[in-house]
Order: structure tokens, then sequence, then C-alpha cells
């Protein structure tokens, strides 16, 4: 490995940098409204709607926790249901299986990250958008530790869920490689890069929260923000070469 700056720099450096990843607005700031375009109505949700929105969230978090506290083959769909105070039937409406809770908050996070990079400006390098992409979910990891370490560990370590877990990052690569050609006038039938590039933005992030998973005590004592600084202070000259 190559010699960095001293300790003290260094630390000072990527907590300077974290603190911008996390504070940082997601865009250069808001765009007024065209005179000659009037904005679309909002759309509105009905109570049915957001209804089962919350059903399903309710389903999402309270499964999660008994999985990561009892183990995910040890937990019933009965008991997920008994525990919100709903029918069997009724979880089926909402997921097909076990499997499909936890793909759930997998979909979250790979629709925060796309989501994240489409609203970068757009001369940002490319190593400082996706880093800000990747940073979303890790930030939300990393604020409500106490929940989502365990789930993070329970899908790190069940080989089911991990399995979930990586076709759903191949996804995310095809997503994120998308977004860039789009950035950058790339067709990314012909050009390596944009795959190339989300490849190393995901293998920076799926490091990240092994990292977090095995050093984190049970409070969340590391911060996946610094680490996925560091993770990209490595690949950036890579990831701005193009």
């Amino acid at each position: 490995m190559a010699p960095g700056p001293t300790a003290s720099g260094s630390a000072a450096s990527e907590a300077a940098t974290s603190e911008a990843v996390a504070s940082s607005p997601s865009a250069s700031g808001p765009v007024a409204p065209s005179s000659a375009a009037p904005a679309p109505a909002p759309r509105t949700t009905t109570l049915a709607q957001r209804k089962r929105e919350l059903v399903a969230t309710e389903l999402t978090e309270t499964a999660l926790q008994l999985f990561a506290h009892r183990g995910f083959e040890a937990v019933t769909v009965d008991e997920i249901a008994t525990a919100v105070g709903v029918s069997k039937r009724t979880f089926f409406r909402y997921f097909a299986s076990k499997d499909d809770v936890v793909v759930r908050f997998l979909a979250g996070m790979g629709a925060d990250m796309r989501a994240e990079l489409a609203a970068r400006p757009a001369g940002e390098p490319p190593s400082a958008a996706l880093l800000h992409a990747a940073s979303v979910p890790l930030a939300a990891c990393g604020d409500h530790a106490e929940r989502t370490l365990p789930v993070v560990r329970l899908i790190l370590r069940t080989p089911a869920l991990l399995a979930r877990f990586l076709e759903h990052e191949a996804g995310w690569r095809e997503e994120l490689a998308g977004e860039l050609a789009a950035r950058l006038g790339l067709d990314p039938a012909d050009s390596l890069y944009p795959r190339l590039a989300a490849g190393m933005a995901l293998t920076a992030f799926d490091t990240v929260l092994r990292r977090w998973s095995e050093d984190a005590g049970d409070a969340g004592d590391a911060d996946p923000l610094v680490l996925i600084v560091r993770a990209f202070a490595q690949l950036a000259p890579a990831l701005d070469a193009v």
C-alpha cells in the first residue's frame, strides 16, 4: 500500500469529507419552475394506499428485528403476523415469502443510491458523485445503527439472504451504470467505463458494509461514512480517469 499523509492529517481530512458527504445537498440548489411550464399537480395518495404502506412498513420492521434477534430460519410467518397484530393471510397480501421482507429493505438501498446519483450536479467528478450516492444508505445505517446493524449482519451471515443481496447488487450496478453513461454522454453498449465504475463503487459499498458489520460494537461504534470516504480515496484516481 502506498504511504499516505500523517495519521492526524488523514483523520482530519476523512472526518471533514464524511461530514460534507452527510450534510451536502443532493443538487446544487432548488430550481424555480418555468413560467411557460407550470409545475404538475402533486400526486395524491389515497387513504387505502397510505394504510397499505403503513402495514407493509410495520411488517418489514417487525420481521427484520425478529430475524436479527432469533435468526432467519427460526422465525415463522405466523410469528411475524402475530407480532404485528394481523393474520397470516394479510402477511401474504404484502409478501410472497419471508425472503421478500428482506428484499424490500434491500430495494430501498438501491433506489436511494440511484436517486442520489441522478440528483448530483452535472459537472461533478464521477468519484464525488458516486461517493455521495453510496453514502446515502450508509448514512441511514449509521444513523439507526441499533436497528440496522443487526439486520446487515443477518443478511451477510445468512446464505439465502446473502444470495438475494448479491442479486440486488447486480441490478444496482446496471442502474448506476446507466445513470453514469447518461451523465457522461457515453454509450454503455460500447464503453466499458460505466459498468466498471459502477462495479468499483458497489465493491466499496459492499466492503464498507462488511467492515462495519464486523468491527462495530453493539452500539454501532464504527462510522460507515468515514469508511466509505476512505474507500473512495483509493478509487478516485481511477474513477476520474475518464
